[in-house]
């Protein structure tokens, strides 16, 4: 996709480092934009997450807890996929699949995992264009964005307090344009002032939840890397299971083995509201249940920890989600883009930030339409 060049450089806020946000980031620096980055979290990645932490032994633990992997199937992101395997961040992942080859109703295509870790995507995105352009790209966060307000001098981001009663932060410059790249019920509280039609349409975006478990376990005959029970099973509480630890640039642990196992929409929708100590041993259940263990029977697990994706992937029917363009409003400099305006996949992510940065710089660059 051919990204114009800006003549008249301003300074953009993206709200949300996932990698929507970064490749919307990455397009506006690259055209010569001055762009700050903003995300809630510690880091780049979104839903493309992964945990890090030690076991109890002092070595490192890493699991995959968001997006499990991607494809590419356009020619833009195809050629970012290669750039990255090309550079060592990128890897594919041929993994041996219990059930049908492929997975139930799946295409049989390359499938890839960032490396070390699936964030690297985003970030790599971030800061290969921020090597590149005229102005490199800035990042505030953990920065959560509670309110902007927008005035003749520009629009302002507000940050949430972090204790009750404590006064309004402001950050300390102001922007042209904000692009918003964050899951649509949160989108939506920050366009309800500006653009209550989107905020309408932001929030009624069905969005699945997803409980997610990481495990570390003695060994289990299990001679599969991944496994979609709820395919075979519709009953099934888990959507996908994986070896963590089979996947390229992964840690291994000796003498154990490491899972991610993640619920299905309607299981995770269920028990969305149960503490994480009540949610762990339904998903060892279910998970030991899945690798043939009789029922009751678990491995002994060494490490375990779950999380809560509230708002997990957009929902879809049989067909799948339809694709839409990102959301621009030229007279107040506002933009949306997101993986829910474009079919859930990774790819979709990066397609919206894509098109999103295309939209605004024709607006910013007339002479480029």
């Amino acid at each position: 996709m051919s990204i114009p060049s800006s003549k008249a450089p301003g300074r953009v806020a993206v709200v949300g480092a996932g990698v929507a946000g970064a490749a919307c980031a990455a397009a506006l620096a690259r055209a010569g934009h001055r762009v700050t980055v903003f995300d809630k979290a510690r880091g780049p990645g979104g839903r493309m997450s992964t945990r890090r932490g030690q076991h109890p032994d002092g070595q490192a633990t890493a699991f995959d807890h968001g997006a499990q992997y991607f494809t590419a199937r356009d020619a833009g992101f195809q050629a970012v996929v290669q750039q990255g395997v090309q550079g060592g961040w990128v890897a594919p992942w041929a993994f041996a699949e219990a059930g049908l080859a492929g997975g139930a109703g799946l295409p049989d295509e390359p499938r890839y995992v960032a490396v070390p870790g699936m964030p690297e995507l985003a970030r790599r995105l971030i800061d290969t264009a921020s090597a590149q352009a005229a102005h490199p790209i800035e990042t505030a966060w953990p920065w959560h964005v509670a309110g902007l307000q927008r005035s003749e001098q520009g629009w302002r981001l507000q940050r949430l307090a972090s204790e009750p009663g404590e006064p309004e932060a402001w950050f300390e410059a102001t922007f042209d344009h904000v692009v918003l790249a964050m899951p649509p019920e949160q989108a939506a509280v920050l366009l309800a002032p500006h653009r209550a039609d989107w905020a309408e349409q932001a929030a009624s975006v069905p969005m699945w939840p997803c409980w997610t478990l990481m495990a570390l376990s003695e060994p289990v005959a299990w001679p599969f890397d991944a496994m979609r029970p709820a395919s075979t099973q519709p009953d099934h509480p888990l959507g996908w299971l994986a070896r963590n630890d089979r996947k390229p640039g992964r840690p291994v642990h000796p003498g154990l083995q490491a899972w991610v196992a993640q619920a299905t929409p309607a299981w995770s929708a269920q028990h969305l509201e149960l503490t994480p100590e009540q949610v762990t041993p339904l998903l060892h259940q279910a998970l030991f249940g899945a690798l043939g263990l009789p029922e009751g029977q678990h491995s002994v697990v060494a490490h375990s920890a779950v999380h809560r994706w509230r708002y997990a992937q957009p929902a879809r029917d049989a067909g799948g989600t339809s694709s839409q363009a990102p959301w621009w409003d030229a007279a107040l400099s506002l933009g949306v883009c997101g993986d829910f305006l474009g079919g859930g996949r990774v790819e979709a992510a990066w397609l919206s930030g894509q098109q999103l940065a295309q939209a605004m710089l024709l607006c910013t660059n007339p002479e480029s339409r």
